[in-house]
Order: structure tokens, then C-alpha cells, then sequence
């Protein structure tokens, strides 16, 4: 497989309880997007901020896609795939815990976090999902996880991004599949606001 290394930047905690928080930015971000995130919903935890690498008319993504939201699936099983090597080579060379990884992602990043549930998953410790949409629709067999991780997933009730009957049919997948998914709906758009901060927090405090 023709893997390239991401481009990223590793913050260890002072304190480190030994998570970190796996931060993937959307359409257009870089590895900076969501640090400042992190550090206000969980100063105790490791960041680490990666960038995708493809790249859509000069904004960097975590995969292809064919139209506004229509992805081109087999991309997705690739950069996923890409991912999860990067991150296990990554983990030995700064020595954090592969199996402590709780990805936070916005949009796009989101969606690559989701595509990791439905490829590795065991892989992640929990994923705060924030304006997701399914990544995958292709896979035939269950992607159960016995580990029961968290997963948050804020939505936008005004979103035109993603349809709020969508979400709500991916929630129910990741419940079928052994995830144990709060799901929340704001009223709001695509963008982030100060209440999905305030949920992340939350929810990481209750479930780490």
C-alpha cells in the first residue's frame, strides 16, 4: 500500500492520564484547527492534530469526494486504512497509547473518525462526532465492537449539510453495532457553536 505520513502537531499533557484527544479538522483546515478545541474540553489530555491528505481545489480533506456530499467510498477505505497506520507507527515514536486514542472531529474530520468505527472497531477509546454524516454505506458485514466506547454525536437542526433523519439513522447503526451513542440535536447550522463545546466537555468528563 502507497501510505504517506500526516501532517501533524503532538502536544503531550504535563499530566497525562494517559488519553489523547485525536483532533481532525474539517474542509479546508489544517492540523491547528481544533487545538484550541482540545484545550478547552480537556486540558488533561494529550492533542494530537493531524492534517488529510488530499487535497480539494488547495483545501486540505481526510478523503475524496464526487459531489457536495457524495463520497467516493473506496478513497475512504484507503485513507482510512492510511490513518490508522500512521497512527499506530506514531504511538511508539512519541510513546502514547494507541488504544487511548479518542477522536474528536468536525465535518470531514468527523467523517474519516467514523469511517475508523466502521473499519477498526476497537481502535478508538470514543469519538465526539461533531455535524457527521454516515461515511460508508458499501459495508455488508456488522463492524461490532464489544468494548462499548462512547460516541457523541452533535448535529445541526438547520444543518443543509446533513439531514437530521440521516444522523439520526446513524446513530442507530453505531447503537446496533455496539457503540454507546449520545446523540444530540441543536439548533443550529453546520458551524460549531459554544454548546457543542460545552456537550464535548461534558461528555468526556463523564466518560474518561
Amino acid at each position: 500500500m502507497d501510505f504517506k505520513p500526516l501532517e501533524y502537531i503532538w502536544q503531550p499533557a504535563d499530566n497525562s492520564n494517559g488519553y489523547t484527544l485525536l483532533l481532525l479538522h474539517g474542509t479546508g483546515g489544517d492540523e491547528t484547527d481544533l487545538l484550541p478545541l482540545g484545550e478547552r474540553i480537556g486540558k488533561q489530555y494529550n492533542l494530537l492534530g493531524l492534517r488529510g491528505n488530499v487535497e480539494e481545489h488547495g483545501m486540505p480533506r481526510f478523503f475524496r469526494r464526487l459531489s457536495a456530499g457524495v463520497f467516493d467510498e473506496a478513497d475512504i477505505h484507503f485513507r482510512t486504512h492510511e490513518m490508522v497506520h500512521f497512527l499506530k507507527e506514531l504511538s511508539l515514536e512519541k510513546g502514547f497509547d494507541a488504544d487511548k486514542l479518542i477522536a474528536v472531529g468536525y465535518s470531514n474530520g468527523a467523517n474519516i473518525a467514523g469511517a475508523i468505527l466502521m473499519l477498526y472497531p476497537e481502535l478508538l477509546a470514543g469519538a465526539a462526532l461533531f455535524r457527521p454524516m454516515q461515511p460508508l454505506h458499501g459495508i455488508e458485514d456488522p463492524f461490532e465492537t464489544e468494548k462499548a466506547q462512547p460516541v457523541l454525536l452533535s448535529a445541526g437542526s438547520l444543518d443543509t449539510t446533513v439531514a437530521t433523519a440521516a444522523t439520526t439513522a446513524y446513530a442507530s447503526l453505531l447503537e446496533a453495532n455496539g457503540f454507546r451513542v449520545s446523540l444530540h440535536q441543536l439548533e443550529t447550522g453546520h458551524n460549531l457553536t459554544q454548546q457543542d463545546i460545552t456537550l464535548a466537555g461534558k461528555w468526556l468528563a463523564d466518560s474518561f
